[in-house]
């Protein structure tokens, strides 16, 4: 007679895989201790709940959209998008471990304090991402990348929540050309019509918003 399965067994099992397929058990040993093909734990950079390190610049990735995480780890391995650290580690995922980790981390939810950053700083932020500057050709953040910066899709990263150091030096990496991994160079034409000033502004609004649920 087969033994029935207990409901916390099955529940545990659902927990386990995502709605994509991908693996979270997997996802979660390459997060913490990573593989033996390479691979460092993600853990080392990123932090075991995908808060980041700010002062060493490295990003936020709890709650982002698993879609854009695999994408962008399929970019570095393909050399689309460049980045000295990202690289080496990307060639070492297979396109399932790519999908589990990202997967994983998409899971976790921001725990982390968020930065509260210069208060007219902040304003002049909220004004470029909800509105724009039309006059600049600047159309408003959110109208790609989604209301409050909860992200769209593979293409459309979450920015609320995101240290604001990383979402400026992404923005300038699209405006001096070392970044080009963007749909129909969108980014990179925002980007040259953005002074730095704009950049930091919009930079620390969105790193002062709570992630969307």
């Amino acid at each position: 007679m087969t033994k029935p399965i207990g409901i916390a067994g099955l529940c545990f099992g659902l927990l386990a895989v995502s709605a994509s397929g991908a693996n979270l058990n997997a996802g979660k040993t390459l997060v913490l201790k990573g593989n033996d093909r390479g691979v460092a734990a993600c853990q080392t950079c990123h932090v075991s709940d995908g808060s980041g390190n700010a002062a060493a610049g490295f990003p936020r990735l709890a709650g982002i959209n698993s879609e854009y995480l695999a994408k962008q780890l399929h970019d570095f391995k393909n050399g689309t998008r460049n980045d000295p650290v990202m690289q080496p580690i990307a060639k070492a995922l297979s396109d399932a471990d790519m999908t589990d980790v990202a997967a994983y981390f998409a899971a976790q939810r921001f725990t982390a304090a968020l930065t509260m950053g210069d208060a007219v700083l902040v304003v002049r932020g909220e004004r470029l991402a909800l509105s724009g500057l039309w006059d600049k050709d600047i159309p408003a953040c959110i109208s790609c990348h989604g209301s409050v910066g909860r992200g769209v899709g593979a293409h459309f990263p979450a920015l609320a929540g995101q240290h604001a150091s990383y979402i400026a030096k992404q923005i300038n990496a699209w405006r001096d050309g070392t970044r080009a991994n963007d749909p129909q160079a969108l980014m990179k034409g925002i980007a040259m019509r953005m002074p730095a000033a704009d950049i930091a502004a919009v930079s620390a609004y969105f790193a002062s918003l709570a992630p969307a649920k």
